[in-house]
């Protein structure tokens, strides 16, 4: 599986032809994640994003959103905190997705209903500068204590795909490659990652 990260911030070209250019490939799921938005900047951008995975097929996650993610019903992707505070909201989207830091926490958001989890950040990654990795054993660890799908985030490259998966990896969540490289690159670039 693997799930596109946006970050507008990191995308210097237009913004809305890269997406369509990913949804074009077909990765698993877009999750607009655009935590320095205000909401009325976010829910033009959720509009625009989710026609565009609609076009092509593509699931779509609003990130943190819910009132957008119930208006423009999308599937929501959440902190772990947010859906303690709200756990009938597993009940209410058909796909939940939940960000986890540990093996308790993806426990915990299986029992609260989650579709799935994202755990990280496994590699060194630029969007943590100074915070450590978890690691592979961390994310075996995630792995191992759900059964519902684990997609690992942080650092993700080609070149790590097999030992992810190895250690329990259902797929992985990717953010900087997509929103930095040459845009013609990006057909190629997600065949790779889909295609390990």
């Amino acid at each position: 599986m693997l799930f596109v990260i946006t970050s507008t911030e990191l995308c210097t070209d237009n913004f809305l032809g890269r997406i369509e250019e990913i949804a074009m490939s077909h990765p698993d799921r877009i999750i607009l994640r655009e935590k320095q938005m205000t909401e009325r900047q976010y829910r033009t951008y959720a509009y625009d994003c989710q026609a565009i995975c609609r076009l092509y097929d593509v699931p779509f996650s609003v990130h943190g959103f819910i009132d957008i993610a119930r208006e423009i019903r999308s599937d929501l992707h959440l902190p772990l905190d947010a859906l303690r505070e709200q756990p009938y909201l597993s009940k209410e989207f058909r796909t939940l997705g939940v960000s986890v830091h540990s093996s308790e926490e993806a426990a915990e958001a299986e029992q609260l209903g989650a579709s799935y989890v994202i755990a990280g950040h496994i590699f060194e990654t630029d969007c943590k500068k100074g915070v450590p990795p978890r690691g592979l054993d961390f994310l075996q660890n995630v792995a191992y204590s759900v059964n519902i799908p684990v997609l690992a985030i942080g650092g993700i490259t080609k070149e790590k795909l097999p030992y992810l998966y190895a250690k329990g990896a259902s797929g992985v969540c990717v953010m900087s490659r997509f929103m930095q490289c040459d845009i013609a690159d990006l057909p190629s670039e997600i065949f790779s990652f889909k295609n390990r």
